[in-house]
């Protein structure tokens, strides 16, 4: 999958709600005292600190392929936090007590081989906890496929997103951690944001899954598919006064290597 270039400023429009995964996974992981920490996809690395406040006595680095992103990493984070810029398939697990990888995994198709080989390298005790988005069945993400693959947009976007193929059940990840010797903790939950505004589903996936496409449109093809979009989702989504509920299922799995 082509890189995908990211707007700081968009994506975190909705910091409250996607910071709530990344805080149910990681207070799953019951690591006491460990030495070397890793953060993969982290963004800009505003949910990093957490880590770094959490064991600080550890050396917790914060990797993103984003430079958008990096770019934006906060000023004052704990001084045992780094934040870097690395493609997660160059990450090396070796000597790692703790990986952690929140809403990242999904963009990279060669995860579970990753997860796999992060596995395989990481000694007896040490923790590996990641979420994906499991809503690419949800209107929000079919709506979007339908569209880019529709007679009038496919020669121009057909292709460049992801189907529900490109991330796994609990019960498929956390299997795949079993074979390689961890106790494993894995679930799933459905989360019901409250979104306000004009078409706020739009502007959620402006940050997130619609930006394949808009990475491959004009500014005008992008608006004139944002308009026909938008209609869709606001059948699929319909406004009330209290706001719009969106509901947005994760799935999550947590692991610990046994002794």
């Amino acid at each position: 999958m082509r890189s995908v270039t990211w707007n700081p400023e968009i994506y975190g429009r909705y910091a409250d709600e996607r910071s709530r995964p990344y805080i149910d996974l990681t207070s799953r992981i019951a690591a006491q005292s460990p030495a070397r920490v890793a953060d993969l996809g982290c963004g800009s690395g505003s949910l990093t600190g957490i880590l770094g406040e959490r064991w600080p006595d550890a050396r917790v680095v914060g990797t993103d392929s984003s430079p958008e992103m990096v770019a934006q990493a906060p000023t004052d984070l704990p001084g045992n936090v780094t934040i870097t810029l690395q493609d997660i398939n160059e990450f090396d697990a070796t000597g790692y007590d703790v990986i952690v990888s929140n809403a990242a995994l999904q963009w990279v198709p060669n995860h579970r081989e990753l997860i796999d080989g992060w596995a395989e390298t990481m000694t007896p005790g040490a923790w590996i906890a990641w979420q994906v988005p499991g809503n690419f069945d949800a209107p929000s993400h079919a709506l979007m496929r339908e569209l880019a693959e529709s007679s009038t947009w496919r020669d121009r976007v057909g292709g460049v997103l992801r189907g529900p193929e490109g991330v796994d059940d609990p019960a498929h990840y956390a299997a795949r951690l079993q074979a390689h010797g961890f106790d494993i903790d894995a679930w799933e939950t459905t989360y019901i944001h409250v979104l306000t505004g004009e078409d706020p589903v739009l502007g959620w996936v402006r940050g997130t899954g619609l930006r394949p496409v808009l990475d491959v449109l004009s500014e005008a093809d992008s608006l004139e598919f944002e308009q026909e979009y938008s209609a869709r989702l606001r059948e699929a989504y319909p406004s009330t006064a209290a706001g719009t509920l969106f509901p947005f299922r994760r799935v999550f799995c947590v692991g610990r290597k046994n002794e």
